[in-house]
């Protein structure tokens, strides 16, 4: 499986962005897909994460102004930011679950086993 991350750049705080996710070599339709990030100087994050049957689950920090969203026939996965804060500056990574049709949600690094090369969003302030 192959993850490509795109769509980030530079925005004034206020605005928005749309990143995207192409998956390759491998499927998508059975497997939870989330988004992460990272800011320099800090841990890897928890964004939002989509599962198989469409449940969305996002971090306080984006609740509200994030929607993750996906097209298993295209095999992409979007994540539209709006309302953008500096305080979302980092590289965005998009990631896949090895497990298909899991049942529980899993917020942390551990649970994804294929990740995408990442795309830099910078909000000035």
């Amino acid at each position: 499986v192959q993850l490509q991350a795109s769509g980030g750049g530079l925005v004034q705080a206020g605005g928005s962005l749309r990143l995207s996710c192409a998956v390759s070599r491998g499927g998508m339709r059975s497997y939870d897909m989330a988004w992460f990030r990272q800011a320099p100087g800090k841990e890897r994050e928890f964004v939002s994460v989509i599962t198989w049957r469409d449940r969305t689950y996002y971090a306080d920090s984006v609740k509200g102004r994030f929607t993750i969203s996906r097209d298993n026939v295209e095999k992409m996965m979007f994540l539209q930011m709006d309302s953008l804060k500096p305080e979302d500056t980092a590289v965005y990574y998009c990631a896949q679950r090895s497990n298909p049709r899991s049942s529980g949600v899993l917020t942390t690094r551990g649970g994804y086993d294929y990740w995408g090369q990442g795309t830099q969003v910078t909000v000035s302030s």
